[in-house]
């Protein structure tokens, strides 16, 4: 087979671009990447052999091998671990073949400093090599096949790829050297960057010296099971950026050992950035699973539930069998109890920097209080932990607010925590819903997260008090004591005068004529104090944010007709019960009932009902001048 040129994925052409640009002063991190990738292709061929022993092809000291020619101005890059064939190398180095991608690209923003940090957390290093090198070779043949290839690039926009001879598994990566890169042909050079950067890698990483000695560059054994007194800062960051192929440090670092019942070992990371695939609907683990040192997989979902899949790191288990399959995973009880036994210890820590470390507690929540909602909502024996952990934007408050912040606040004759659900912060404060709240200094929870809608409805109190959202009609504000305060009282004006009773019972009957079914109910409200009018789901109905995101998503059929409340001394209500009780009311006050339903829609986020006829209507009132 001739050689074939073939085009880079427009995203790695665009990823290349600003790699090869980049004025990134940290270039020597190209060398921990391609040798956290060559450790990666080690423990994939450590777990392959285990059902199959003729992988290691005699050959079973796994090492990574480093090699510098000053004068040809290149270093090579060599592993023996399980390599790879023409299709895994268009794959792994052609295309970023990922969940997330858009978003990375998205992500991109020409800042050459931040963008590859971005591509660093996206887990695509190898194309870090193009940092230092002009030209890049790959040489790979894969574990158990008789062919080697070779792929070639000058990281401008396309890839040649043809059939070569190598004769043993594994990857050789030659770089060729750019001008001005000639620091990296020392060998104390790379001494001093793996020592750094790859010192925790539990396989040796060899220099091969010009006189033909090798000297081994790092401890080369796994972090993980040294104590922690014998592990410093820098090593617990340098195995992070390793296992989470990460450019930021952890948040949080975890390291523990359990004999007993159980034999395991951990070493825990909460990044202090979320990951690209955070969101990915698939949810899974990017735990690493090892059974006595040995690798067994880079994705087990059964080690944590799927709202803790922000935690990267390693667990290494000495109970689990070494030929452990994908369906003795999923059903193994010394997994569960693993589970259990990180689900603690991390819900422990959290509990702990909740604490003790508030600001940055509250940076965390930030990141990934969304996914932790999650737990909430599918996690009975986690629920109540999690809802104390859980922080909350606040009406009343700046800033992120417990719940036993909420409950410690409470005004007397207060009985629930009350909870408004929306899809921007700025857009709930403005929400009518809050102005009887706001005017008795009643804290309401702004939530906005998608999983909010959900969680409420499993978990029904805390401590006691009952979550209630105040877009529902019965928040009865009359029991709570505080001073009612409108925004025009604010302004130092008169309270208005509300209608008289009378006058508005021939409001209230004549708009439920007119609007027919379109309104469950019409009454007075108690919770308006400035705007004219709003809509609220009955006491037994979906609340309303949670419907409408069902009915986008189509899960959701038929709108439900909602009660309209209107503010009794609100000029325009005010003025409409004046005209009530006149001849002929119905037809001349059908446009502005009308209206008056589309105003109440469109402030909860929902169009007018028949947008065409709102616009004639609305038109028809400016026209007559009545606004």
């Amino acid at each position: 087979m001739t050689d074939q040129t073939m085009q880079f994925q427009a995203e790695v052409a665009r990823l290349l671009h600003i790699v090869t640009h980049s004025l990134y002063s940290q270039k020597e991190i190209f060398l921990r990447e391609l040798i956290s990738n060559a450790s990666d292709a080690c423990d994939k061929l450590r777990f392959a052999a285990q059902t199959d022993s003729g992988l290691w092809d005699g050959d079973s000291d796994l090492k990574v091998m480093l090699r510098i020619d000053k004068a040809a101005r290149t270093i090579t890059l060599t592993d023996n671990g399980i390599g790879m064939n023409r299709d895994e190398l268009i794959a792994n180095l052609g295309t970023i073949a990922r969940s997330g991608t858009g978003e990375f690209v998205a992500g991109l923003q020409g800042d050459n400093a931040k963008d590859v940090s971005l591509i660093g957390q996206f887990g695509v290093g190898f194309y870090s090599a193009f940092m230092v090198a002009g030209k890049v070779e790959v040489t790979s043949r894969r574990a158990g096949e008789a062919q080697a290839w070779h792929w070639v690039s000058d990281g401008t926009g396309s890839f040649t790829i043809g059939e070569t001879d190598k004769p043993g598994r594994g990857t050789s990566i030659l770089l060729h050297l750019r001008e001005g890169e000639d620091e990296f042909l020392g060998a104390d050079r790379l001494r001093g960057i793996v020592k750094t950067y790859s010192d925790h890698i539990a396989l040796p990483v060899v220099l091969q010296l010009e006189d033909g000695k090798e000297e081994t560059l790092n401890a080369a054994s796994a972090l993980w099971s040294r104590a922690k007194s014998e592990v410093t800062e820098e090593q617990y960051k340098a195995f992070y950026h390793h296992v989470a192929h990460a450019f930021d440090d952890p948040w949080a670092t975890l390291h523990a050992r359990a004999e007993g019942k159980l034999d395991y070992s951990l070493l825990l990371f909460v990044p202090s950035q979320p990951p690209r695939d955070l969101f990915d609907p698939a949810r899974k683990s990017a735990l690493r699973l090892y059974v006595r040192r040995i690798f067994i997989t880079d994705r087990c979902d059964e080690l944590v539930p799927a709202w803790l899949r922000f935690l990267r790191g390693v667990v290494d288990s000495a109970d689990l069998p070494l030929n452990v399959s994908r369906e003795m995973l999923q059903n193994n009880p010394v997994l569960t109890r693993i589970r259990q036994a990180i689900t603690r210890r991390v819900l422990g820590e959290l509990e702990r920097k909740a604490a003790n470390e508030a600001e940055s507690y509250a940076g965390f929540w930030q990141n990934f209080g969304a996914v932790l909602k999650e737990g909430i909502y599918e996690d009975f024996e986690h629920r109540q932990q999690l809802l104390k952990l859980a922080r909350f934007r606040s009406s009343e408050h700046d800033g992120w607010v417990s719940l036993a912040d909420y409950i410690a606040r409470m005004k007397p004759g207060q009985n629930a925590i009350y909870t408004i659900n929306g899809d921007s912060i700025e857009g709930l404060k403005r929400s009518p819903q809050l102005e009887g709240f706001r005017a008795k200094g009643v804290e309401v929870l702004l939530l906005t997260d998608a999983v909010d809608d959900f969680w409420l409805a499993s978990a029904p109190d805390f401590e006691g008090k009952p979550f209630r959202s105040v877009t529902r009609g019965g928040a009865d504000l009359d029991a709570i004591q505080g001073e009612e305060k409108s925004e025009t009282d604010k302004a130092g004006e008169d309270k208005p005068e509300a209608v008289e009773g009378a006058a508005l019972g021939t409001l209230v009957a004549l708009l439920k004529t007119v609007l027919g079914e379109r309104v469950r109910d019409v009454r007075e409200s108690k919770r308006l104090t400035d705007s004219a009018c709003c809509l609220v789901a009955g006491d037994g109905d979906m609340d309303m944010h949670l419907e409408r995101l069902l009915r986008l998503n189509k899960q959701f059929a038929q709108e439900t007709p909602r009660i309209l409340e209107i503010n009794p001394r609100h000029p325009l209500i005010k003025g409409m019960a004046e005209r009530a009780g006149q001849s002929g009311a119905a037809d001349a006050l059908r446009d502005n009932a009308l209206l008056l339903l589309d105003q109440a829609r469109i402030v909860e986020g929902e169009p007018p009902a028949d947008p065409q006829a709102f616009a004639q209507r609305l038109a028809k009132v400016m026209a007559a001048g009545i606004i």
